[in-house]
């Protein structure tokens, strides 16, 4: 295990910061400013990868490079996360690499503590809460949502939870030379890339950790119609991910899908069998129930948007194209 970087005699690895961009003129100063409003005893660069957006972030990141001698910029002409990741890896030089979105947030002091846990723990990669946090009642209640067991199924960097050994983590802090030699991000996956990537990771016999001091503020989408569409898209290339790693499927993944074709499956059955309507009625139940437990709030929101995380991934990995 290597040593602590809070020993007297240590020396802190420098950081990369690696973020992909596209179309977030709405949130990406925030998300650079609490990068470098971060105390990092060690040296810290930012690369921020642009993609063809269609606002003026662009232009955004050309200002805030301007102001920023420590930030840098490299073109990814696809716009696809992975790609963008990948380049800005190669475009820079630190030890370990800090995955950050365009429209997540660091909070105080997260570099520090991913550093010092990646050192105590020996982990090729470290993670925290993914803090969802609404700027309008609908995305607080889809922020409640993605808090709630019965929304996300109990990944601890959803819900929280205790200090360990898990199989994914939200974006990462990685060692570097540990990415590298598993060929850093897939870049045929738009998404679901972090998963496939830490896959890789611990076949390599590396450890992916969660800490839930480590906290990062996301913004969920706006509307029920994008977060449809979010979540099919997440079932989608979870089922390429499946295919390229059989037996990677968790049961709280294999739960939405198996949910929707038992609910198909009764409705159609059920003008020869109407207690088989019984099975889409203890969903909806559920469905109320757990609204009334996670915010009475937004119940009414609550109870659209369950089932909406839940039915998108399902038909999404059951059947959308990528």
């Amino acid at each position: 295990m290597s040593e602590s970087p809070e020993s007297d005699n240590a020396t802190w690895p420098s950081v990369s910061v690696v973020m992909p961009v596209l179309n977030e003129e709405r949130h990406l100063e925030h998300a650079v400013r609490s990068i470098f409003q971060q105390d990092y005893p060690g040296d810290v660069e930012v690369c921020l990868a642009l993609g063809p957006s269609a606002d003026a972030t662009n232009d955004l990141a050309a200002r805030l490079q301007d102001s920023e001698p420590r930030l840098r910029t490299v073109d990814n002409p696809t716009g696809k996360t992975p790609a963008g990741l990948n380049a800005a890896i190669r475009a820079t030089r630190g030890d370990i690499v800090v995955r950050v979105d365009g429209h997540a947030v660091l909070s105080p002091g997260y570099i520090t503590r991913a550093v010092e846990t990646l050192q105590r723990t020996g982990a090729v990669n470290v993670g925290g809460v993914q803090h969802a946090v609404g700027t309008t009642p609908f995305e607080e209640a889809v922020a409640s949502a993605m808090a709630s067991p019965f929304g996300m199924g109990g990944a601890k960097f959803h819900t929280g939870g205790t200090e360990g050994p898990v199989d994914t983590v939200y974006l990462g802090v990685f060692r570097r030379d540990a990415i590298e030699s598993v060929g850093l991000f897939d870049e045929s996956l738009v998404r679901n890339q972090d998963y496939e990537l830490n896959i890789r990771l611990r076949n390599a016999g590396g450890t992916v950790w969660f800490d839930p001091e480590l906290s990062v503020e996301y913004r969920p989408r706006p509307t029920l119609r994008a977060l449809s569409r979010q979540y099919a898209e997440y079932g989608a290339w979870k089922r390429h991910v499946l295919r390229l790693h059989p037996g990677s499927l968790k049961f709280r993944q294999a739960v939405p899908p198996v949910a929707l074709i038992s609910m198909v499956v009764a409705i159609a059955v059920s003008p020869w069998f109407p207690l088989a309507l019984a099975v889409p009625a203890a969903y909806v139940a559920s469905v109320v129930a757990s609204s009334a437990v996670t915010s009475r709030r937004h119940l009414a929101r609550l109870v659209a948007i369950f089932p909406t995380l839940h039915l998108s991934w399902a038909w999404g990995f059951l059947a959308r194209r990528r």
